[in-house]
């Protein structure tokens, strides 16, 4: 993975302060360790799931399902998997009942995770399957060790796993909660850990990650009152669930009051994805106000040679440009030409993503960099990353509703 950046070194003492920060985060942030542990246990447990479950289907709505989607849905288009893997994240009712219809509840083994194990969407989904097919064998519960799930799961005699300690949900897709359901499915999750540990020890180590992420980060931060929307522009459908991974993982941890201010921070998240909106939100980069940056993906080789035939239309001779390139080519050419015009207006901050390929490696190192500038970033702009109390704020309204029913 390269990532190349399009604005000026950040020569700053910041660099070195959000170093040191993020290397003492390590003694008590948990998603820092799992690039090296040991997912033996993992691998095991997955060995006992029935062999008659054809279907896995994950129970769990932000980071108990986003980051596992965004690996199967970038992999499953290029890779012949053992297992379909659905996910039930919404109490949209005809959004139940359609996924239902997909699936064989008798031949599905479920995934149901909650850090908390009292996730008010989780558990009304769960409640309705569980109506439908009531053999606690045919579930799985991820939580936290000593919540009501566990004591539940206990009590009915269905299996438990732990997520790891200090792992908030948006950064627990490399932990039980997302390599659990991959490797369920025949993802291999140790290319997984092994493109996430490529990150890690190029940053840590001062490698080539280092300097670049602590400019960007560094970047970010001194400018996040003026460029405050954070655009990421990912060449490729394989993509579009890692974009609303990327939008949790930085609108919930960087949308904060300061730590030592009253101040409201935070830096916009948008998903995007090319060239379909070049034909839309690219209007608002190229000529709205001057409040964005964009980081571009692109995936270097598709491996896929797919490409567009040697057709000469009437009238359309003009697009016999087109023919015989492959796809891949042209969708690269499209993400280098929009790259180049936003360059030429000088005052856009720009960086590109360069992934060599499809597969589990570059996606975790995608992954990892993604959470490693996270935190970064919230250092820089001086807020709590790993808390979430604007999104705890509406749970407990909603707790209080369900409890004055009238029944």
């Amino acid at each position: 993975m390269i990532n190349k950046l399009y604005f000026p070194p950040q020569n700053d003492k910041t660099k070195h302060t959000a170093l040191q920060a993020v290397t003492k985060e390590q003694e008590h942030i948990g998603y820092y360790a799992l690039p090296d542990q040991d997912i033996t246990p993992i691998m095991d447990y997955a060995e006992t799931i029935d062999n008659t479950a054809t279907t896995i289907v994950v129970i769990g709505i932000g980071g108990s399902s986003l980051g596992a989607k965004a690996v199967y849905e970038f992999i499953r288009p290029v890779t012949a998997l053992t297992r379909k893997l659905y996910f039930f994240e919404s109490t949209d009712p005809v959004n139940i009942t359609t996924q239902l219809e997909k699936i064989d509840v008798t031949k599905t083994h479920f995934l149901v995770i909650s850090k908390s194990g009292t996730t008010v969407e989780t558990f009304s989904i769960y409640k309705y399957i569980y109506s439908l097919h009531p053999h606690p064998k045919a579930y799985t519960f991820i939580t936290d060790p000593g919540s009501p799930l566990e004591s539940y799961a206990s009590e009915t005699g269905a299996a438990v796993l732990h997520l790891p300690a200090n792992v908030g949900g948006r950064f627990s897709v490399l932990s039980s909660v997302g390599l659990l359901p991959l490797t369920l499915c025949g993802i291999d999750i140790r290319a997984l850990l092994e493109g996430a540990k490529s990150i890690k020890e190029s940053f840590f180590n001062a490698g080539y990650m280092q300097d670049t992420m602590l400019n960007k980060a560094v970047y970010y931060a001194k400018h996040h009152a003026q460029y405050h929307i954070n655009c990421l522009f990912a060449y490729s459908e394989s993509l579009k669930y890692f974009c609303e991974w990327y939008v949790q993982l930085w609108g919930e941890s960087l949308g904060k009051h300061q730590r030592h201010s009253a101040f409201h921070v935070g830096l916009t998240p948008i998903g995007l994805i090319g060239p379909k909106d070049q034909h839309s939100f690219l209007q608002l980069i190229m000529e709205g106000t001057r409040d964005k940056s964009v980081t571009f993906i692109k995936i270097e080789n598709f491996n896929d040679a797919t490409a567009i035939p040697d057709l000469s239309l009437p009238h359309l001779e003009s697009l016999d440009t087109l023919n015989g390139l492959p796809f891949g080519t042209l969708i690269n050419m499209q993400c280098d030409s929009v790259m180049e015009a936003l360059l030429n207006e000088k005052d856009i901050p720009i960086d590109t993503i360069s992934i060599p390929k499809t597969d589990a490696y570059n996606i975790g190192a995608l992954i990892f960099y993604y959470e490693l500038l996270t935190s970064l970033v919230g250092e820089l702009i001086d807020v709590n990353t790993y808390d979430q109390p604007g999104v705890e704020a509406g749970k407990i309204i909603l707790k209080k509703k369900l409890a004055n029913r009238a029944f």
